[in-house]
C-alpha cells in the first residue's frame, strides 16, 4: 500500500505542475443558461465545436470551460428535448470570456423533458449523494432509472424497476410478500432502501408506478449513511409539486383481472406555495390459483418557497397493501416439486395485510452561491397483520407437516439529518465540502399468539408442532373440509425491540487540476441495540430479556482518485469500508460480538459520447470481509471471528438517446460471492456461491417514438432481461447439517411494447415474457415461486 500512496502523490504533483504551466497560455469561458422564465437551466450540455471541450451547467445554470487556446470559437448548448443554440466567442490568453444563453422552455418544461429521455447518469447529481456532485466526479458507480423508463415498461413494483440496474437483482420472493434484493453479493434489507433520502421499509412492496426516479449508489455508502451493507443503496424519489397547473389520469388493465386507475394533480396554491397529489388503486388476481391483491396508494406533497434562498418541501404517502401469502410449489426431498405453475398449496383463508405511512419535511437554504444547508426530518409507520401456513418442505413421499404462523408487527422509525455543503479554495486547490450529522431510531413491536399448531410429530428426533398433514403430490389434500375456517388465535405477548443509530461525517472533493481530483471522507457511526422487552397482554407485566445492551462503534473511511483526460471521460479508483453488526456472544471476550469490517475496492471508467447522448460505464470491484463471524468451534452457543468472505464482480452500463425519439438502456453484471474461509467442522463449504446471489445478469430496453411523418405518435419498444445461474436452498455445510443447495438455471424473458399518442391522449400496451419461459425464485428451501407466464398489460392516459 505505501507504494500506491507514493504513486498517487507523484501523479497529483505532476498533474498540478502540468496544469499550472498550461493555464498561463490559455483562456477561460464562463457563462449561464437560463429558462424562458428566468430560472437556472441545470444539466444542459455546453461544448466548443471542433475543439473537443465540453461542460455541463450546474444546478444554478452556470458553466465553465477552462484551458482554451486563444482564438475564435462557436459554443453550442443542447439537451434532450430542447432546441440547440450556437453563439460565437473570442478567447484571449490569460483572459476570461463571458457568454449567456436563454432557452425557450420554462423551468417546469425543462424539468419535464430532462426526465423524458434515457439521459446519461454521469451528469445529474443524485439525491443519495447529499451534495450537487455530478456522478462523473464520484469514484463510485451510479445508476438512475428515470420516470420515462418506468412509464415505458409500465412498472408497478420496485422489483420491476431494479431489473434495469446491473449488479442489483431479485434473490427471492418469500411467500410472494417479501422481496429480497442482492447487490454485489450482499442482501439489501430495509437499511439500504431509502425514500427521498430517508430510510424506508420495503414491506408491502413499494409502489413504483408513480415515482419520479430510482437512484442506485452502488458499492459502500457507509460514509454518507452508516449501517448499510456493502452492496448498494437504493433511493426512491417521489414526484414533486409544480408552480403550474397540470396532471394526468390513467387506467391500467391487464391479464388476470388487473385494474389500476391513477390520478396525478399538481399546481400552485399561491405564488409561493404549490401542491401535488397522486393516488392509485389496484385490484388484481394472479396466474396462481386463489391468489389476489388489493392496494391503495396516496402521495400528497406541498412546496413552500419561503424566500429566494429557502424552500420547504413537506410530503408523505400511505400504502395499504393486501396480498395472499403464497409460498409457491414447495420442495420434495429438497428438490423443486413437480406441481404446475398455477398450483396453490396454502390454506384458502391465508392473509397478509400491511399499512405503511410516511411523512417528511425537507428544508433547503442557500446562504450564498457557495454554501448551502439541507435538513430532513421523517417518520414512518409500518404495520403487518399476517396469518398463513409456512415452509412447504416435504419428504421424498411428498408428506408435509403443514404449520401455521400468526404474527402482528408494528414498526415506527424516525430519521433526522443535517447536511452542510460548500465550495471554497485553499491556494490553487478547489474544495467541494460536505459535512453532515444524522440519527435514526426504530422501535419494532412483534406480537406473539397462542400456537394454532395443536398436533405433534417426531421429525429427526425433534418433537415438532404442526397444523395438518398434506401430501404435496396429491392436490386433494391441500384444503380439507376441517380446515376451511380460520383458526381462532389470541394475542399473548408483545416484544418491543428498539435500535438507535447516530453518526457524523465529513467528505471533501478536492480538485487538484482540471483533470485530477481526490475524494476523501471519514464517518463515525454509533449504534445501540438495547435488550428487548416482553410485555404480557393478560396481566400487563414486562420482562427484560437476558443479556446486555449491545453497542457498536466504527469509523468508515473512503478515498477515491479521479482522472479526467477529457470532460467526457472519467477514470477512477477508490477504497471504502463499512461495518455490519453481528449477533451473539464473542467467545474471546464473553461480550456481545463486535461488528465485521468490510473492505471494498472499486475501479471504473465513465464515458459520455455524442454530447451526452450516450454513456458507457465500466466498473470492477472486490469486497472482502476478513472478520466473518461464525459459530465457535469450542462452544456452539457463542461466535468467533474465524471466517472470511469475498465478492468479485464486473458491471457494464449503457444509456442513451442517440437520435431524437430513440431511447435505450442496457447492461451486464457478473458477481462471484463466496466464503473463502470458514470453520473446519461446522462452516459453509468454501468456494460455493452464496445462496440468493446471481452469477450473471443482463438487460436491454429499446424504445422508439416517431416524432414526425404519418407515423407521428407511434411508439415501439422491446425489453430483454437475463437472470443467470444461482443457488436456492441452503449453502452446504462441512458437517452436512444443512439441507443443501437447490441449483437454479438461468433464464431470459422478452417483452414487447407498442403504443400511440395523440395530442394529450396516449395508449401503451405490453406483452411480457413472450416465450412463456418457466423458472423460479427460491427462498431457502421452501418458498419456490414461479415467475409470471406470458401476460398482457395496457395503460390509457390523458394529460391535462
Amino acid at each position: 500500500m505505501p507504494d500506491i500512496y507514493k504513486l498517487f502523490s507523484f501523479l497529483a504533483i505532476f498533474f498540478a505542475l502540468q496544469s499550472a504551466v498550461y493555464a498561463q497560455n490559455t483562456g477561460k469561458i464562463v457563462g449561464t443558461v437560463k429558462t424562458s422564465d428566468g430560472k437556472p437551466a441545470g444539466y444542459v450540455s455546453v461544448g466548443l465545436k471542433n475543439a473537443g471541450k465540453a461542460a455541463v451547467t450546474d444546478e444554478d445554470g452556470a458553466f465553465s470551460i477552462k484551458n482554451v487556446k486563444p482564438g475564435s470559437y462557436v459554443i453550442k448548448i443542447s439537451a434532450v428535448g430542447i432546441a440547440s443554440q450556437e453563439k460565437s466567442v473570442n478567447v484571449a490568453a490569460g483572459q476570461t470570456a463571458e457568454i449567456s444563453f436563454s432557452i425557450s422552455q420554462s423551468a417546469s418544461q425543462l424539468d419535464e423533458v430532462a426526465i423524458n429521455g434515457y439521459k446519461t447518469p454521469n451528469q445529474k447529481p443524485v439525491n443519495l449523494g447529499k451534495i450537487a456532485i455530478a456522478p462523473r466526479d464520484l469514484p463510485q458507480a451510479v445508476q438512475i432509472i428515470g420516470s420515462q423508463v418506468i412509464q415505458d415498461q409500465q412498472a408497478n413494483r420496485l422489483a420491476d424497476v431494479l431489473k434495469n440496474v446491473n449488479g442489483v437483482s431479485l434473490g427471492a420472493n418469500r411467500g410472494s410478500v417479501g422481496e429480497n434484493f442482492f447487490a454485489r453479493g450482499y442482501s439489501l434489507g430495509s437499511n439500504n432502501v431509502f425514500k427521498n433520502g430517508a430510510r424506508t421499509t420495503i414491506g408491502g412492496m413499494p409502489e413504483a408506478s408513480t415515482l419520479e426516479s430510482i437512484e442506485v449508489l452502488k458499492g459502500s455508502a457507509a460514509l454518507l449513511y452508516g449501517g448499510v451493507s456493502g452492496g448498494a443503496v437504493v433511493n426512491m424519489v417521489t414526484k414533486k409539486p409544480k408552480f403550474e397547473y397540470g396532471g394526468e389520469v390513467s387506467m391500467r388493465v391487464g391479464s388476470y383481472d388487473l385494474y389500476k386507475p391513477t390520478l396525478d394533480l399538481y399546481g400552485p396554491i399561491s405564488k409561493k406555495l404549490a401542491f401535488r397529489v397522486i393516488g392509485t388503486y389496484e385490484k388484481a388476481g394472479s396466474f396462481r390459483d386463489n391468489v389476489d391483491s388489493k392496494r391503495i396508494y396516496v402521495n400528497p406533497s406541498l412546496l413552500y418557497k419561503i424566500s429566494d434562498n429557502t424552500e420547504l418541501l413537506v410530503q408523505g404517502d400511505y400504502l395499504k397493501s393486501d396480498y395472499t401469502p403464497d409460498f409457491g410449489i414447495g420442495t420434495v426431498a429438497n428438490k423443486l416439486s413437480p406441481l404446475g405453475r398455477n398450483v396453490y398449496i396454502n390454506t384458502d383463508w391465508a392473509y397478509n395485510k400491511t399499512n405503511t405511512s410516511t411523512a417528511q419535511a425537507n428544508l433547503n437554504h442557500r446562504f450564498n452561491d457557495n454554501w448551502k444547508l439541507n435538513a430532513i426530518a421523517s417518520l414512518q409507520s409500518y404495520k403487518r397483520n399476517y396469518f398463513s401456513s409456512e415452509r412447504p418442505f416435504a419428504d421424498a413421499q411428498g408428506i408435509w407437516y403443514r404449520s401455521l404462523t400468526r404474527s402482528n408487527i408494528k414498526e415506527f422509525t424516525y430519521n433526522e439529518q443535517i447536511n452542510l455543503n460548500g465550495s471554497f479554495k485553499t491556494g490553487s486547490l478547489q474544495h467541494t465540502l460536505l459535512v453532515g450529522v444524522d440519527a435514526d431510531q426504530s422501535n419494532t413491536t412483534t406480537g406473539a399468539f397462542n400456537n394454532p399448531n395443536t398436533r405433534t410429530v417426531n421429525l429427526s428426533g425433534v418433537q415438532t408442532k404442526y397444523y395438518d398433514q398434506v401430501n404435496i403430490l396429491d392436490p386433494l389434500t391441500f384444503n380439507q373440509p376441517t380446515n376451511f375456517n380460520t383458526p381462532e388465535t389470541t394475542l399473548s405477548t408483545n416484544t418491543v425491540a428498539p435500535i438507535y443509530r447516530m453518526g457524523g461525517f465529513v467528505q471533501d472533493l478536492i480538485t487538484v487540476t482540471e483533470q485530477f481530483k481526490v475524494l476523501a471522507g471519514l464517518r463515525w457511526t454509533y449504534q445501540r441495540t438495547p435488550v428487548t422487552t416482553v410485555k404480557t397482554i393478560a396481566d400487563g407485566s414486562e420482562i427484560k430479556t437476558t443479556g446486555d445492551t449491545k453497542i457498536d462503534k466504527a469509523f468508515s473511511p473512503k478515498i477515491g482518485l479521479i482522472y479526467q483526460p477529457l470532460k467526457t471521460t472519467s477514470v477512477y479508483a477508490s477504497y471504502s469500508n463499512n461495518f455490519t453488526p453481528n449477533t451473539g456472544i464473542d467467545i474471546a471476550t464473553n461480550a456481545p460480538i463486535a461488528p465485521s469490517i468490510i473492505d471494498q475496492y472499486e475501479a471504473g471508467v465513465k464515458n459520455d459520447f455524442l454530447e451526452g447522448k450516450l454513456s458507457a460505464n465500466l466498473t470492477y470491484y472486490k469486497i472482502k470481509n476478513n472478520r466473518y463471524a461464525q459459530t465457535a468451534i469450542a462452544d456452539a452457543t457463542k461466535k468467533e471471528f474465524s471466517g472470511k468472505s469475498e465478492s468479485d464482480g464486473l458491471e457494464i452500463d449503457l444509456t442513451g438517446t442517440i437520435v431524437d425519439g430513440l431511447n435505450f438502456i442496457a447492461g451486464y453484471s457478473y458477481n462471484y460471492m463466496r466464503y473463502t474461509s470458514t470453520s473446519a467442522t461446522t462452516g459453509i463449504v468454501e468456494g460455493e456461491r452464496v445462496v440468493g446471489t446471481t452469477k450473471n445478469t443482463a438487460n436491454g430496453t429499446l424504445f422508439y417514438t416517431f416524432n414526425s411523418g404519418e407515423l407521428k405518435g407511434l411508439k415501439l419498444g422491446a425489453s430483454a432481461f437475463y437472470t443467470g445461474d444461482r443457488n436456492g436452498g441452503r449453502n452446504t455445510t462441512k458437517n452436512n447439517s444443512s439441507t443443501g443447495i437447490i441449483p437454479l438455471k438461468g433464464f431470459t424473458t422478452l417483452d414487447f411494447s407498442a403504443g400511440y399518442s395523440w395530442k394529450k391522449l396516449s395508449l401503451l400496451g405490453k406483452i411480457s415474457n413472450i416465450t412463456n419461459v418457466l423458472n423460479y425464485y427460491v427462498h431457502e428451501n421452501y418458498s419456490v415461486n414461479p415467475i409470471p407466464p406470458r401476460q398482457f398489460i395496457t395503460t390509457l392516459a390523458y394529460k391535462f
